[in-house]
């Protein structure tokens, strides 16, 4: 279900300049990056790229939701990590992404740890928003 603006409670901006070999920059000015395409695209691989950002956000994201999903099922998930892997490659319409998120939860069984990914995974915004549009893979 979408929001609407009125329910906005913040909102992020960034911009950038020159696309995948320039500088973004978020608004606050928190943020000051040069971006460049990684090697394996034919760039210098010296700054980061929208992949490394995207992972970062979307690992963050998803480590948050599978804290508000952990407290409702009263789980242990102390010491866990969340770790978001975007690849990026060509598809009919030009290039696609495909992200694989995993999980490390070391106070919980095998099962309850996959349970949990599955719900975060229903409740996460990146997931929500990505939903339907790219392949999303749960690992534990």
């Amino acid at each position: 279900m979408s929001i609407q603006q009125s329910d906005v409670l913040y909102t992020a901006a960034a911009t950038a300049e020159n696309g995948r070999d320039g500088r973004v920059v978020t608004h606050d000015g928190r943020l000051d990056l040069v971006v460049n395409p990684p090697k394996e695209m034919g760039g210098s691989g010296t700054g980061t790229n929208p992949e490394q950002l995207f992972a970062a956000g979307y690992s963050a994201c998803f480590q948050g939701a599978l804290g508000v999903v952990a407290r409702r099922e009263n789980a242990d998930i102390s010491g866990s990590t969340v770790t978001a892997e975007v690849g990026i490659g060509k598809n009919d319409e030009g290039f696609g992404i495909i992200v694989r998120i995993s999980a490390n939860i070391p106070n919980v069984d095998a099962a309850t740890a996959k349970d949990l990914l599955e719900k975060a995974h229903q409740v996460c915004p990146y997931s929500k928003a990505t939903r339907g549009n790219i392949t999303v893979d749960l690992a534990v």
